[in-house]
């Protein structure tokens, strides 16, 4: 690598790294927001819940990595074109492709780190992150039961509490049970507590009733009780039930899933994703280009700068509505699933074409004729 492809590869990609951790800081602050729940209703650690926070920097990464390349070659060549920098290099003989290395440098850069994260990193983490989501959201002994609200554990279990006390009794207790078809259930406890065992956790009712109707002979039996277990093993669902998003699956899984019923039926889905993780690494190429191509294509203009400047950011962020657009149609009708290779291919072969076109030559003025 040549000294001044060193010099600005180095000012690119510091570029890069501050756009890119400020992008992703500002993404991964507000989406963290929304697991805000799992604290105050599940009863999740400030640990846990900044270790799930963690585990979507990847996805958020992939996403700001093209753009913080763009907004990082447009910003370092703009100011080497205002320095004259461009201007000196071109008068010492280096070619259009010359000044473009540095970028294409960077591009590639960012590429390798685009495909480490789609293919292992994010696939990784999203898979941990869902995980440890529905364990969290199936384990009824880490739901924080709030005091004097009905509290929806199921479509058919009911849990009310009038008050729980420091040390976790639960006080004046109402369960309705409706996982019965027919008979529901209804108890009522002065105290009571969570327990959790191998079999699921449940809940240890003291001093109480417990109702049931039938609804065919509507019959009300009624059992009061000293000490009373109502198991809510069926409230967790089981562990292999969930099924795998595309996101959490690795590139194998994605173009030959496994076959079940589910699979088949998103198949498209898996088919688009797996379409996606290719190609989203390849868009620092893309965002490069264009920016090379607007900046340094055609006759140099100080002055027409900042149109060039507002053009690449254009294109740039139709590229960017297209990629979001051309997935969800994609994920829609699995037919339209060539725009996502074009809308990659387009601004390529537009940025290759803008940057090594024959550049405009400046005629000199006609000398003036002689007097006669």
């Amino acid at each position: 690598m040549l000294g001044i492809d060193r010099y600005v590869y180095r000012q690119c990609l510091t570029v890069l790294a501050f756009i890119a951790i400020g992008l992703c800081f500002a993404i991964w602050l507000s989406q963290s927001l929304r697991l805000i729940e799992l604290i105050v209703n599940r009863g999740v650690s400030v640990g846990t819940f900044l270790y799930l926070a963690l585990l979507l920097l990847p996805r958020f990464l992939e996403v700001v990595l093209p753009i913080a390349t763009f907004a990082a070659i447009l910003f370092t060549y703009h100011r080497l074109i205002t320095d004259s920098e461009l201007v000196v290099l071109r008068a010492t003989g280096v070619s259009q492709m010359g000044l473009a290395r540095p970028a294409l440098l960077v591009a590639a850069t960012a590429s390798l780190l685009g495909f480490a994260l789609s293919l292992y990193f994010l696939p990784t983490s999203f898979r941990a992150f869902k995980d440890l989501q529905f364990e969290i959201r199936n384990n009824f002994a880490s739901i924080l039961l709030q005091e004097g609200v009905f509290n929806s554990i199921t479509d058919k279990v009911t849990v009310y509490i009038r008050q729980q006390s420091p040390s976790g009794e639960l006080l004046g207790l109402m369960i309705q049970d409706e996982r019965v078809d027919g008979r529901p259930a209804t108890l009522t406890a002065e105290r009571g507590a969570l327990a959790q065992t191998d079999s699921g956790p449940r809940i240890v009712m003291m001093n109480g009733t417990r109702q049931e109707l039938d609804r065919k002979t509507h019959r009300l039996s009624v059992l009061a009780f000293d000490r009373y277990i109502i198991e809510l093993g069926d409230v967790r669902d089981a562990p292999g039930a969930r099924w795998h998003e595309p996101q959490e699956r690795y590139l194998p899984e994605l173009f030959f899933p496994s076959g079940t019923q589910a699979d088949r039926y998103y198949g498209h889905r898996l088919m688009v994703e797996g379409h996606q993780r290719i190609l989203a690494p390849l868009y620092p190429f893309a965002y490069a280009l264009l920016a090379l191509g607007c900046l340094l294509g055609g006759e140099f203009n100080r002055r027409g700068q900042t149109w060039r400047l507002m053009g690449a950011i254009g294109i740039a962020f139709g590229v960017q509505v297209g990629n979001i657009a051309f997935n969800n149609l994609a994920n829609k009708t699995p037919a339209l699933l060539p725009l996502m290779h074009l809308n990659l291919l387009l601004p390529m072969a537009a940025g290759i074409f803008l940057m090594l076109r024959p550049r405009g030559r400046r005629h000199a003025a006609p000398a003036a004729a002689p007097a006669a």
